[in-house]
């Protein structure tokens, strides 16, 4: 079982995407002292809250501060790019960074119908996905002298690619292509136990391949007790609350009273959604994650957790690392 985090950039209130970039570089350098295998970082446009557009670009600063831990996207939303450009991003991101760089691909566009057109993305609603991946993994992979259209540097890195849903799309087609899986429970955890079941029962073996591999995604908050624990988390809730609502702005301060913040059905809605996680002190924390493992089974845990506090996130992460070290030794 390895760990891993995923990091959003997050901006907070009253802070900026500076200051946000250099938290992600410290938490990433924690996370490898602490023994986290993977630091994911994802693509999301025109959102205030999130400071990793430049998904790649992140990377390769985050990659540069730390020295073995593996970087990667959790991930590029393919349909914004053309593949040519992802495997010479990636490929050189992998020759410079030699075993390291993940790519973890989507099929959403990481903004809505404005950002697309702002991408120049093609609009007419034809779905090029599996075919988008199969040509960018065709660049990474082994070098191809005659080739009218090659990805220098690229070729040859066989950068790990990893196909992110959180449908039964996105696992049809990494069984199907016999890619590892990961499914966004963090946040839209509805068809998880049928997308997986479906990913692992259809499976194919291919060159990519030879038998399913899952991660799962979970929020978690970990501080000295389950109270502020609990008060943390109510930032995230807050989040899904008004993006629900069409709110979007910068990450919220937590709060004592969040019933007085989020009303019914919208506090039952979040709730959902953010039901993928464990809460508490690290006793607290390893106990909820292992029944998470003991139900889904997966081969890797991806963390995230969106906290307002620097400190406190910083805290929460070291705090689950300690509640991990519990749960390899049980």
């Amino acid at each position: 079982m390895k760990y891993s985090i995923l990091d959003l950039s997050p901006v907070t209130e009253g802070h900026t995407a500076a200051e946000s970039i250099a938290l992600t570089v410290r938490l990433a350098q924690q996370a490898e002292q602490y023994g986290y295998h993977r630091f994911w970082l994802a693509e999301h446009h025109n959102m205030p809250a999130i400071a990793s557009a430049a998904t790649s670009i992140l990377i390769g600063h985050v990659a540069n501060a730390t020295s073995s831990i593996r970087v990667g996207a959790g991930g590029v939303m393919l349909p914004n790019h053309s593949p040519l450009q992802i495997a010479e991003q990636f490929g050189t991101l992998a020759t410079i960074f030699p075993d390291r760089i993940d790519l973890g691909l989507g099929r959403a566009p990481g903004g809505d119908m404005a950002v697309a057109r702002a991408l120049r993305r093609n609009l007419n609603g034809g779905d090029d996905f599996p075919q988008d991946v199969i040509e960018l993994m065709t660049y990474l992979g082994p070098e191809r002298p005659g080739a009218a259209v090659r990805a220098l540097p690229g070729e040859g890195t066989n950068v790990p690619v990893w196909i992110l849903g959180s449908s039964l799309y996105g696992a049809s087609l990494a069984a199907a292509l016999g890619l590892p899986y990961a499914f966004a429970s963090h946040f839209a955890p509805g068809a998880l136990d049928e997308a997986l079941a479906l990913y692992r029962e259809r499976f194919q073996q291919t060159q990519f391949g030879d038998r399913p591999r899952f991660m799962l995604a979970a929020n978690v908050f970990a501080a000295d007790t389950e109270d502020e624990a609990q008060y943390l988390r109510t930032t995230l809730l807050q989040t899904f609350a008004r993006l629900r609502s069409g709110q979007i702005g910068k990450l919220p301060p937590p709060v004592r009273d969040i019933d007085a913040v989020i009303a019914e059905p919208m506090r039952r809605q979040v709730e959902k959604a953010a039901s993928i996680g464990a809460t508490g002190t690290p006793p607290q924390v390893r106990e909820q994650l292992s029944a998470l493992i003991e139900r889904y089974n997966p081969d890797e845990l991806i963390l995230t957790n969106q906290i307002y506090d620097p400190e406190a996130r910083l805290k929460s992460s070291r705090l689950t690392a300690e509640a991990l070290a519990g749960l390899k030794a049980a």
